[in-house]
C-alpha cells in the first residue's frame, strides 16, 4: 500500500507517494532530462478585462494608455481594443475619429452587428442618416431574431428624412419587442408633428402604465392634457409626477404656468421659485417669475428676472416678447422695440408682438409704419379680439373714424363668436359711444353669455422647455 506524501500539496490537495526509483524511471521513459520553455506566444486579448474595467470606472485617461498598448502589439488588429477607443472618442465628443475606429473594427470582423451598429450610431449623430439608415438595416439583414434597438434607431434615421409613416412602423415594431421608455417617446413626437395630440396622448398613456413613477413622462402627459383643456386630468398627472418627483422642475414649472393662467400669480410663482433650487439655469422659469411679477406689478422685479432669463438664453423670441411686453407698459418705449423687433426677427408668425411692435411706434411717433405693424398683426391672427380694438383706437386717434368703426365692428364679430373679457368689452362700449357708431347697449346685448377672463396674451413658457 502507498503512503501519502504530506510535504508537497501544489493544488491543495495531497497526492499519493511514488518512490524515487519509480520518478526516475518515469522521467527517463518520457525522456526529459531538462526544463522545458514554454513558447513565447502572447495572447491579443489577455488585457481585455482590465480595459473594459477601466471604462466602467469611467477611468478614460487609463483606458486609452492600455488601449494603445494593445493596438500596438495587434499592430492595430485588436477589434476589442478599437471598439473601446471608438466609444471613449464619442464619450469625448469626437464622433468622426469614433467612426473611423468603429469602420476598422467593422473591417476586421464584418459579421459583427455591434460593429454596424456602433458604425451606424455616429453617422447618425454626424447627421448623415441616409448613411445610418443603410447602417442599420445591414445589421437588420445580419441578426438571428429582431432586436428592439435596430428598429428603433431605424425609425429615428426614417424620422429624420421626413418619412413619418416608415418611421411609425419601425418605431411599433421596437415597442412590440421591448417596451422601452425612449420608443414611446420618439412615436409619440411623430403624432406630435402629424397634430394628432389624441393619438400621441394615447402613447403616453401606454408609457405611463409601464413607468408609472416616471415624472417626465407624466408632466408630459399633462401638458398634452392641457392642449385638450382636460385640467382635471391636467392636475391628476402634474400631482402624480410631483408625487414621485417632488424636486421636477418641469413638473414645477408646469403647475406653476397652470397657477399663472388662472390667475393665481402668488401661488404660482411660489411653485416657480422652488423649481429654481433645482434648475437654477433655466431660462423659462425666471421668464415665468418675472411674469407672475408683471402680474402683481412689480415691474423692476420682473424686467430683472426677464432679463436673466434673456442672459440664459438670448434667441428665445418668448423672453424678448416678454421683455418688450413690460418695457411697454413701463413707458420705455425705445427698449419695447428694440426687444419687440428681435423677438419678430427669431419668430415672425406672432400676430401679438406686431400688435404691440404697432403700440410702441404710435407712442415713438411713427404711425405709417404702426398702421403696417397693425395690418400684419390681424393678418397672422384674424381671430384675436384685441388686435382690431386696438387698431381701432388707433385709427379714431389719428382721425379716421369711418377705419375704426370697421375694426369695431371686426371686433364685435369676433367677441360673438368667442370669449373677450370685460375690460375689452367695455373699452369697445366707450369707443362706440364716441364715434356715434352704434349704442353701446347693442354690444351689451350681444357678448357672449359665458364671458370669462382669458389666458394672458404674454406666451407662457412651457415646461417642455426646460
Amino acid at each position: 500500500m502507498n503512503s501519502v506524501n504530506t510535504h508537497g500539496i501544489p493544488n491543495g490537495r495531497p497526492t499519493v507517494g511514488i518512490s524515487n526509483s519509480a520518478r526516475v524511471s518515469s522521467v527517463a521513459r518520457s525522456g526529459v532530462g531538462r526544463q522545458r520553455k514554454v513558447p513565447d506566444c502572447p495572447l491579443i486579448e489577455s488585457r481585455n478585462w482590465l480595459i473594459n474595467l477601466n471604462y466602467a470606472r469611467k477611468e478614460f485617461g487609463i483606458c486609452k494608455i492600455l488601449i494603445q498598448e494593445e493596438l500596438e502589439k495587434s499592430k492595430g488588429f485588436s477589434e476589442f481594443a478599437n471598439y473601446m477607443q471608438g466609444l471613449i472618442l464619442r464619450h469625448e465628443g469626437r464622433i468622426q475619429d469614433s467612426l473611423e475606429y468603429f469602420q476598422t473594427c467593422h473591417a476586421i470582423n464584418p459579421m459583427n452587428v455591434d460593429n454596424i451598429k456602433q458604425v451606424a450610431r455616429s453617422l447618425y449623430l454626424l447627421g448623415r442618416h441616409r448613411l445610418a439608415l443603410e447602417a442599420y438595416r445591414e445589421a437588420e439583414s445580419l441578426v438571428l431574431k429582431p432586436e428592439w434597438d435596430i428598429y428603433h434607431n431605424l425609425g429615428m434615421c426614417l424620422l429624420h428624412l421626413n418619412e413619418r409613416v416608415k418611421a411609425k412602423e419601425c418605431i411599433s415594431k421596437a415597442i412590440d419587442l421591448s417596451r422601452q421608455e425612449c420608443s414611446y417617446v420618439a412615436l409619440a413626437k411623430i403624432y406630435l408633428l402629424e397634430n394628432d395630440i389624441g393619438a400621441a396622448v394615447n402613447v403616453y398613456n401606454a408609457a405611463c402604465s409601464i413607468y408609472p413613477e416616471n415624472s417626465d413622462l407624466a408632466t408630459t402627459l399633462g401638458l398634452l392634457y392641457m392642449k385638450l383643456r382636460e385640467y382635471q386630468k391636467v392636475f391628476e398627472k402634474l400631482g402624480s409626477a410631483l408625487a414621485n418627483n417632488p424636486s421636477s422642475a418641469k413638473a414645477l414649472l408646469a403647475m406653476g404656468s397652470i397657477m399663472q393662467n388662472h390667475k393665481e400669480f402668488d401661488v404660482g410663482c411660489s411653485k416657480t421659485k422652488i423649481a429654481t433650487q433645482y434648475a437654477p439655469e433655466s431660462a423659462p422659469l425666471w421668464s415665468n417669475i418675472g411674469m407672475c411679477f408683471f402680474e402683481m406689478k412689480n415691474f423692476i422685479a420682473a424686467i430683472s428676472c426677464l432679463k436673466r432669463a434673456n442672459h440664459l438664453s438670448p434667441f428665445d423670441w418668448k423672453i424678448l416678447y416678454n421683455l418688450g411686453l413690460v418695457h411697454l407698459v413701463t413707458q420705455q418705449y425705445a427698449s419695447a422695440f428694440h426687444y419687440l423687433s428681435a423677438s419678430i426677427n427669431l419668430h415672425h408668425r406672432y400676430g401679438n408682438a406686431f400688435m404691440l411692435l404697432a403700440l410702441t411706434l404710435k407712442k415713438l411717433g411713427d404711425p405709417d409704419n404702426a398702421q403696417k405693424a397693425f395690418e400684419q398683426a390681424a393678418c397672422l391672427d384674424p381671430t384675436d379680439a384685441s388686435i382690431p380694438l386696438n387698431y381701432a383706437i388707433f385709427l379714431a386717434a389719428n382721425g379716421r373714424k369711418e377705419e375704426a368703426a370697421a375694426q369695431l365692428k371686426s371686433f364685435q364679430d369676433l367677441a360673438q363668436q368667442g370669449t373677450v373679457n370685460q375690460e375689452m368689452l367695455e373699452v369697445a362700449s366707450k369707443m362706440l359711444e364716441t364715434l356715434s357708431v352704434e349704442s353701446a347697449a347693442s354690444l351689451s346685448d350681444n357678448k357672449p353669455a359665458d364671458v370669462r377672463i382669458p389666458t394672458p396674451d404674454y406666451p407662457h413658457m412651457g415646461p417642455d422647455e426646460v
